[in-house]
């Protein structure tokens, strides 16, 4: 991470509007605190796998090797399920947009270690931009101004729009408590309740 507003490495790409756009639009930022996260709900390998938009077996790279790793419940031994939180799969879809976007992985691992030790409030504040090379922390449009006009940066990635991205997707997937109790959100329940009346009415 070099300077005050470089968050480490990376960068951002396809799903993400030009940062002009962004900036004219005050989307880069959050505008109001989002909703606190439920410590102890979980969601499996699969789950977590869509809700980030990656496959299975980039998932697994990921947490052996130690850049995405379940802060819930790691596998330990064969039969064993990763839990992950929903701050690790927003860490996760994080990671494959700068994947996509050419980031090479020391850049992509010094920004998931930046935002490893930011709190949920603070990162929700974050847009990290990137040249395509370095990435770095943007925490107003003031900064953002600043970076495009040094030509830093080209790709944008507002952490609290990915953060509304991963809860719009997780609200229609079962979750489990670290207890192995699962849950269903409110959005497969009221689908479920929708069927059984049809069925018995």
């Amino acid at each position: 991470m070099d300077g005050d507003n470089s968050a480490g490495p990376g960068a951002e790409g396809s799903e993400d509007a030009s940062v002009s756009s962004q900036a004219a639009q005050g989307s880069l930022f959050a505008d109001s605190e989002l909703r606190p996260l439920a410590e102890d709900l979980g969601y499996r390998g699969p789950v977590a796998c869509n809700a980030a938009g990656i496959t299975y077996r980039q998932l697994d790279y990921w947490a052996r090797t130690g850049l995405v790793e379940p802060s819930i419940r790691s596998a330990a031994g064969s039969g064993s399920q990763r839990l992950y939180a929903f701050r690790d799969i927003l860490v996760l879809r994080i990671v494959k947009r700068l994947i996509d976007a050419g980031v090479s992985l020391p850049n992509i691992r010094a920004a998931v270690s930046h935002l490893a030790a930011r709190g949920d409030n603070d990162i929700a504040q974050i847009t990290l931009m990137s040249d395509g090379a370095s990435v770095f922390e943007c925490t107003s449009n003031d900064e953002v101004i600043d970076l495009v006009q040094g030509g830093q940066g080209v790709f944008g990635i507002a952490v609290g729009s990915v953060w509304r991205e991963v809860e719009g997707s997780l609200s229609l997937l079962p979750g489990e408590t670290a207890a192995g109790n699962d849950q269903l959100p409110e959005g497969i329940m009221d689908e479920l309740a929708m069927r059984r009346s049809r069925r018995t009415g």
